[in-house]
């Protein structure tokens, strides 16, 4: 490589870094403003995440930026840079040619609206009323519509939805998204009557007291099967408690979290799992590729498709359940008394129609995503508001789950996701799904024993091969081809469908 197309590259990098250094220590803010901010800090905490994403915009769309860009591609000797390389600047052009697009005060507005927004929300959801959040998400819907409008140009896609779905899962549309979970929608219907036909389970020993001491050590045992280490010199992750779980962070610095509620342990146990998936994704990309582009996950679905993969084809395994049952009745107390393996498989891996959806099982959560795919793209479309939103969030819970809704709490408030106007996010779980089912029957090929290594307690050849396949490929990949390039085959929902249809067979077809 020329000197000055080396130079050049470098310079561009080094102002990547210093956007992901940035980036890092506002998730730390986040993180923080989630788990130990005091309760009058809220406003502070707007401000500051408010200005370190404003810094971030005009770091991206620093003319210098432009430049770099330009140089590289420009230059005769281009053509030898190798593939990473190439990706990155692809990757960087993308993000500079959108970002540009965007005006500062809309950005900071933006970034501030939501901290508050999310305020509101939790505040609305203790006193179950929806008018508390009403004017705060009616904001965001505002302002997500203006930069949707300005990202469909610079994107190039034919609707504002589709500009904010290829945030989440790059090349996806609304029409490719609608396509795949019609046919995903079929088969889960069909499944769920096989479910209504059968007998279901008893479970009721799933809401025996727990105490949270004693979960706090289910937790523990999660972690340490899985090589998710916080603590030790070689830690590189932290469980907190707050009320929505979730994961963030970077490399050597990745943090969960959980709730406790003592009379569902089953709860924090698979939010541990779902959100250590996340965290061994982010923990595993290849150290090389920090601070670059490249060094970053494939997209949100990707990311689904792995924590959703730790929670669901490995937590709830028949393997998975064996290693841990004994662990779990030291622990417990009385809790599990009696009840053998098989009582607390089917018990785990029960499908009913539910009203929450990170509580909801395998076969019904497609369902639940599919409704808040199908709002976002109605509100989108200028077809449904704010005030609307709980009225059409009930009658499609009515119409596709048959359950009705009490109050909004356990309804249209239920998921932080659009307090932090996180519009287009959703899709990317049933996509999760979709990946990991075709993931689960190519590693069934590559590793034949790995059942019975997860029932000694051995993770370790599950997240190597994940490592290997999935993790050690960063961003080098939009999704699609990624899944191609794991598993030989374009996206299919077969795969996924078979192992529902396994797990249906298991605990309904005796």
């Amino acid at each position: 490589m020329a000197a000055s197309l080396q130079k050049n590259y470098d310079d561009l990098l080094a102002k990547y870094k210093e956007m992901i250094v940035l980036r890092s220590a506002g998730d730390v803010i986040h993180w923080d403003m989630e788990t130990k901010m005091p309760a009058k800090g809220l406003e502070l905490r707007s401000e500051q995440l408010s200005l370190i994403d404003l810094m971030v915009h005009k770091m991206i769309t620093n003319r210098k930026i432009g430049n770099y860009l330009d140089a590289i591609e420009k230059d005769r000797g281009s053509g030898s840079l190798c593939p990473e390389e190439r990706r990155n600047v692809h990757l960087l052009r993308k993000s500079y040619n959108e970002a540009t697009r965007l005006p500062n005060k809309l950005v900071a507005e933006m970034a501030k609206q939501q901290i508050l927004a999310v305020g509101a929300w939790k505040k609305a959801k203790a006193a179950k009323d929806f008018t508390m959040f009403r004017d705060d998400l009616a904001k965001n819907i505002e302002l997500k519509r203006r930069a949707a409008d300005i990202l469909m140009d610079a994107k190039g896609t034919r609707t504002p939805y589709d500009a904010l779905l290829d945030i989440y899962e790059p090349g996806m549309t609304a029409e490719q998204i609608s396509k795949v979970f019609g046919g995903m929608r079929s088969g889960l219907i069909k499944l769920l009557k096989k479910v209504d036909e059968g007998d279901a389970p008893d479970r009721s020993f799933l809401s025996n007291r727990v105490t949270v001491d004693a979960q706090r050590k289910i937790s523990s045992m999660v972690m340490d099967f899985l090589g998710y280490q916080t603590s030790g010199p070689e830690a590189w992750g932290r469980l907190d408690e707050t009320e929505h779980p979730f994961s963030n962070g970077y490399y050597t610095d990745v943090r969960v979290t959980t709730h406790y509620y003592e009379n569902n342990f089953r709860s924090s146990m698979f939010s541990v799992l779902h959100e250590c998936g996340h965290a061994l994704y982010e923990g595993g990309l290849p150290i090389e590729w920090m601070y670059q582009p490249i060094g970053s996950a494939a997209s949100y679905g990707i990311h689904e498709s792995q924590s959703r993969f730790v929670e669901n084809m490995v937590g709830r395994s028949p393997e998975f359940l064996a290693y841990m049952l004994p662990r779990l009745r030291k622990v417990s107390g009385k809790a599990l008394a009696g009840v053998d393996l098989d009582a607390f498989v089917r018990a785990v891996n029960i499908s009913e129609r539910s009203k929450i959806r990170i509580e909801a099982d395998e076969v019904t959560y497609g369902l639940h995503v599919i409704i808040r795919f199908e709002l976002e793209k109605d509100i989108f479309a200028g077809k449904l508001n704010a005030e609307e939103l709980p009225q059409a969030w009930n009658e499609r819970y009515s119409k596709y789950l048959g359950v009705e809704i009490g109050n909004d709490s356990e309804g249209v408030m239920q998921d932080t996701h659009w307090a932090g106007a996180s519009f287009g996010y959703f899709p990317s779980y049933a996509l999760g799904n979709i990946y990991g089912g075709m993931f689960l029957e190519k590693m069934q090929k590559d590793l034949p024993d790995w059942r019975a290594s997860v029932r000694a307690g051995d993770f370790s050849k599950v997240r190597s091969w994940l490592r290997e396949n999935v993790h050690s490929k960063g961003s080098m990949y939009d999704p699609a081809d990624l899944v191609k390039v794991v598993t030989g085959k374009s996206m299919n929902i077969r795969p996924f469908l078979n192992y529902l249809g396994d797990k249906v067979e298991m605990v309904y077809g005796r």
